[in-house]
């Protein structure tokens, strides 16, 4: 079973990007206030104070990530700047797309 924020390809549905209150990646996020990450061997814990919720992040790479989305005027400039290739970035994209809606990160 794979953890909310796989970046690995077919771990996970994909996540619609439409909807009312739906993940923008042409939008500025950033990781949520009442989130703290704690860095581990396999990437990060995220732990929600607000809504108690843990969340796996199964990447160091996803981890820098989410830590410089509110430096990015967009998730996609983030994504241009980052480590992964361009290749990866549906997968990527669906992992932030279900961060978001764990309120692991959230728009700026």
């Amino acid at each position: 079973m794979a953890c909310a924020a796989s970046t690995e390809p077919g771990d996970t549905p994909p996540v619609p990007f439409d909807g009312p209150g739906a993940f923008d990646p042409e939008q500025r996020y950033g990781l949520h206030p009442q989130v703290a990450l704690r860095p581990e061997p396999f990437g990060a814990l995220a732990y929600h104070y607000g809504n108690r919720r843990l969340t796996f992040l199964r990447s160091d790479r996803l981890v820098t990530l989410v830590r410089a989305l509110d430096a990015h005027g967009s998730v996609t400039e983030a994504l241009s700047a980052s480590s992964f290739p361009p290749e990866r970035w549906p997968s990527v994209l669906t992992a932030l797309a279900q961060l978001a809606r764990s309120e692991v990160i959230r728009a700026a």
